[in-house]
């Protein structure tokens, strides 16, 4: 089977966890199957993933379950952290696996400028095997992929995509300009249709995570320009309610709330009753299911 990594909608997909700690991979087998019933596309091990807060055994064996289920939809795997070693190791393990592409991030923390920046593009991108989508999200790693540096890469035979979640139009619309060959996605699921104007190919959602089925939807109508004022405001209420505490903490909650998975336990830092409340998904829900009812 043939997969075609240009789908309009990846799913950031959680990693759910039981109540001491440990993967709950029923509930995970459970949320890819749902996003697979959908034609999403799925990213794992994403930030949204908390792949950081898991050991390598840890991310081997998401990586490894997820590959043995045969999803007949494109599979991306994250790659992100400090130190450069770790990351190649990272590939050289996927690269043997059944995936289809990967989601490089921004070297985190230590904010390298452009030279540092298409060194460690460029070494991980001559590692990997598979096609690879560049990663932009300046609120996680304190920097943004230089102009520059896209620019001296994006002929790189590798790079397929970027992942642009800086929440800046302009900056948007000139990656766009930047590299016409490379599909530019949205990683703002609030900014979809303003996005969808200026050249993204589509979006790589938290929300879809609740509601795969209408952010589908959602960013079919972007995409096509016939997006109403009512739906764009639902859509924002959704971001917002998604977004209103640390992703993926009212992500994980509201899937236990509704029984998707079985404990919304996440990894230390982050801590399921930083989400005081339920009002803000249950309203986001509820006005969802109301306009796609006829859809869905």
């Amino acid at each position: 089977m043939t997969i075609n990594l240009n789908n309009i909608l990846y799913t950031a997909v959680v990693t759910p966890m039981l109540d001491g700690g440990k993967i709950d991979f029923v509930s995970f087998e459970r949320l890819l199957r749902q996003q697979e019933d959908a034609d999403c596309g799925v990213l794992i091990l994403g930030s949204t993933g908390e792949a950081l807060a898991l050991t390598f055994t840890e991310q081997c064996q998401v990586v490894e379950f997820t590959c043995a289920l045969n999803l007949n939809v494109p599979l991306l795997v994250g790659v992100g952290g400090y130190q450069l070693p770790q990351q190649v190791q990272w590939l050289d393990f996927c690269n043997q696996q059944k995936i289809d592409g990967y989601l490089i991030v921004t070297p985190i923390y230590a904010k390298p400028g452009t030279q540092g920046q298409i060194a460690w593009f460029n070494t991980l991108l001559d590692r990997s095997q598979k096609p690879c989508m560049l990663y932009n999200v300046p609120s996680r790693t304190g920097v943004n992929l230089c102009f520059q540096a896209f620019d001296a890469l994006k002929e790189h035979p590798n790079l397929w995509a970027l992942k642009e979640a800086s929440g800046d139009i302009e900056r948007f619309k000139r990656y766009v300009e930047i590299a016409s060959s490379v599909a530019v996605y949205s990683g703002e699921d609030a900014m979809m249709p303003e996005l969808a104007q200026v050249g993204a190919k589509g979006l790589v959602s938290v929300v879809s995570n609740l509601w795969p089925i209408e952010t589908k939807c959602y960013v079919t109508a972007a995409l096509a320009g016939k997006i109403t004022n009512e739906e764009q405001s639902l859509w924002q209420t959704a971001a917002k309610a998604c977004f209103s505490v640390a992703n993926p903490i009212p992500a994980k909650v509201w899937l236990a709330h509704t029984n998707k998975i079985a404990s919304n336990t996440l990894r230390a830092p982050l801590v399921a009753s930083e989400l005081t409340g339920l009002a803000q998904l249950s309203e986001a829900d509820e006005i969802l299911k109301a306009y796609y009812t006829a859809v869905v």
